[in-house]
């Protein structure tokens, strides 16, 4: 009999490419997808969440983007609405038409997640945004490229990502959300993080995460320090799905922030 947290791996066929993937944990509580960030992430990092949430119960997802990783494609030819249809080919293909959504995203995927929350509305019942970015809608269709291309030009535009739709979608979510914020930040402004935050405390039961001594780069973060990941998974599923085990103390609710 197959233990509750084996990991199982799959390949989706989605636009011309195989996705690859891995999946743990039963139907029926919640499914949680793993959405990992630009440059050189992948899945890989991640696959430790999928034991995590497993243990409270849930199926959970994490899965290569295109030209990331295990799956096929180029990640020049990739593009912030490729990765949000990927996702949802995912999702609506390997997480039961009945489970809640537990969303999370890492860097690039903090607006692959708002796109998703816009997308699958009510039926998201958490969020989990670790150093998340938003974009300029202008830059959402266009191909990544190399080196100066369009879609580098666009969002090194001073405050362009102020415009971006990600933010109204996470303002008008009213569902569980933890922002994982690390001590060093070097990749994502400081001001975006605030407009992330300012829009999650609009409507959503919210919480902060603070690891002061953590960088931009938390999956590689969360990988290596289960502890912190462990209380991430627990605050995100507290109150809606609650650990079969002792509750993780120490993370606040609603604003609070927790070391």
């Amino acid at each position: 009999m197959a233990r509750m947290d084996e990991l199982t791996g799959f390949a989706h066929a989605y636009d011309g490419e195989r996705l690859s993937g891995a999946s743990a944990g039963p139907a029926g509580r919640a499914t949680a997808v793993l959405l990992h960030g630009a440059g050189n992430g992948s899945k890989e990092r991640l696959l430790p969440f999928l034991a995590d949430f497993a243990a409270h119960g849930c199926r959970a997802l994490a899965f290569d983007f295109s030209g990331h990783g295990d799956s096929t494609g180029s990640l020049a030819e990739s593009s912030l609405r490729r990765r949000y249809e990927q996702a949802v080919a995912v999702l609506d293909a390997y997480a039961p038409a009945a489970d809640p959504l537990v969303l999370v995203g890492f860097s690039m995927s903090g607006q692959t997640v708002a796109d998703l929350v816009a997308h699958y509305g009510r039926r998201v019942a958490a969020v989990g945004l670790c150093a998340p970015a938003v974009y300029t809608p202008e830059a959402w269709a266009v191909p990544f490229g190399t080196g100066e291309s369009r879609f580098s030009e666009l969002i090194r535009t001073p405050d362009s990502w102020r415009r971006s739709p990600a933010l109204e979608a996470l303002r008008s979510y009213a569902g569980r959300a933890v922002l994982a914020v690390p001590g060093t930040e070097t990749v994502v402004p400081p001001a975006v993080t605030e407009a992330v935050q300012d829009a999650l405390s609009a409507r959503a039961r919210y919480t902060r995460l603070d690891l002061p001594d953590a960088e931009h780069w938390l999956g590689l973060w969360f990988r290596d320090h289960a502890e912190d990941r462990r209380a991430f998974v627990a605050a995100l599923l507290d109150g809606r799905f609650p650990a079969p085990g002792p509750v993780v103390s120490g993370v606040g609710d609603h604003g609070d922030r927790t070391s």
